[in-house]
């Protein structure tokens, strides 16, 4: 008897049958990673600059990192914050050696680091207000921010294509624009509990807060008795060549959320808060089933150790410098079509003076994957380990796609 044969259905069309359609995704199936590169389903490679938007801190596949997930998925993958395990401890020790005195609370996403903040706010306000709860819980926020997309983060972003058909949202945000401290100061009342920024606005367009704006709301923050919170899940953990971003500026917040590159890849979340604050989070009040497993934390071990061995915040910030250079002489050859490039480090943004998803297409179809942003920009997210040949490969794309448009 005849049997028929096995058709099995393309990737592509699985995602069209089954896979809920919220994202704009481009026309290519990724099946293979290694260092800075990717290749898809039809064997071809690609520089990847995405880095899986600044989550593949170690490009793909780095041999210390596989090693150590291997190595812990064979010995304890999941226990619950019902039990102490040695991964979690340790890097807790190692985060707040970066961070100051003070302790780490583990999740799984930017968002839960971002809506801990924001539940670390009220706790504030209604220590301020002398226990009493509803008086003092207004967060400032930055006007053109991305906070993540639960309802917290949702309120604290100012933008309808998040915030759109999600109403009514959580009250107490209050918005100035970035680096305008005069702003923030006007908003400031006896309601005001914390000031919650991003140290670089990423999906907002790659925009920096400057050194006089943070330094001037760690004073504003420390007159008013208020939290200064800074979002540092994707400008954090060695992107800028520090291993966080507002040290460039000297300052010291009060909380600090973090993830993507935490992990290399491996989901999982942080947020750490100075000592003075720590003890505002009790049993019962705060929590997570999944955040800081053993496997997690092997992953984000796996990370620092890499770091430091590799010496790559040294390295982002020698090889990032000439690399930027040439973007900005490519961006001055094409006044036109790209109007600035911003950024520090391996977090930058090309802005164009017009849509440019048809240069991301171009980009792609000479093999370099780029991450679009808010105005008009295109990020450029290589990995904290990407050599300056790749670098250089890079902006000869670039140029010949920026030289080929009409």
């Amino acid at each position: 008897m005849e049997t028929s044969p096995v058709v099995r259905a393309s990737t592509a069309d699985l995602y069209d049958a089954h896979v809920m359609r919220n994202y704009a995704r481009a026309p290519l199936t990724l099946v293979r990673g290694a260092g800075t590169r990717v290749w898809d389903d039809a064997g071809r490679g690609f520089l990847d600059f995405t880095s899986g938007i600044a989550v593949s801190a170690l490009g793909h596949c780095h041999p210390h990192w596989v090693a150590a997930v291997q190595r812990q998925a064979a010995e304890l993958v999941h226990v619950s914050n019902l039990f102490r395990n040695p991964g979690q401890g340790e890097l807790a020790r190692r985060l707040v050696g970066h961070a100051g005195p003070g302790r780490v609370f583990f999740c799984n996403s930017g968002a839960e680091a971002n809506e801990g903040l924001l539940k670390l706010a009220r706790l504030h306000g209604r220590r301020k207000a002398g226990g009493v709860e509803g008086k003092c819980y207004k967060v400032i926020c930055a006007r053109n921010a991305f906070h993540g997309r639960t309802f917290g983060g949702m309120s604290a972003t100012p933008q309808e294509k998040i915030q759109g058909g999600f109403r009514p949202l959580v009250p107490g945000f209050a918005f100035a624009d970035l680096n305008d401290l005069e702003g923030f100061t006007r908003l400031v009342d006896d309601e005001t509990a914390a000031i919650f920024v991003e140290t670089i606005q990423g999906e907002g367009g790659i925009q920096p807060c400057t050194p006089e704006f943070l330094l001037g709301l760690r004073r504003l923050c420390s007159e008013r008795n208020l939290l200064l919170l800074l979002d540092e899940v994707q400008c954090g953990i060695g992107r800028t060549g520090r291993f966080f971003a507002f040290e460039h500026a000297g300052v010291r917040p009060d909380a600090i959320g973090m993830a993507k590159g935490l992990g290399g890849g491996f989901p999982i979340g942080a947020i750490w808060i100075s000592e003075p604050h720590a003890d505002l989070f009790q049993p019962g009040n705060h929590g997570t089933t999944f955040g800081g497993t053993p496997l997690a934390c092997a992953a984000a071990l796996a990370v620092l150790d890499v770091l430091e061995r590799e010496d790559l915040l040294a390295a982002v910030r020698a090889r990032s410098a000439p690399w930027l250079a040439e973007l900005r002489a490519l961006a001055a050859a094409h006044p036109a079509k790209v109007l600035a490039v911003r950024g520090q480090g391996y977090l930058v943004g090309l802005q164009f003076a017009a849509d440019p998803a048809p240069v991301l297409a171009a980009l792609r179809e000479r093999g370099l994957l780029a991450a679009a942003a808010g105005g008009n920009v295109i990020r450029l997210l290589p990995p904290l380990n990407v050599t300056p040949a790749e670098l250089a490969e890079s902006v000869a794309i670039l140029r010949a796609v920026l030289g080929a448009a009409a």
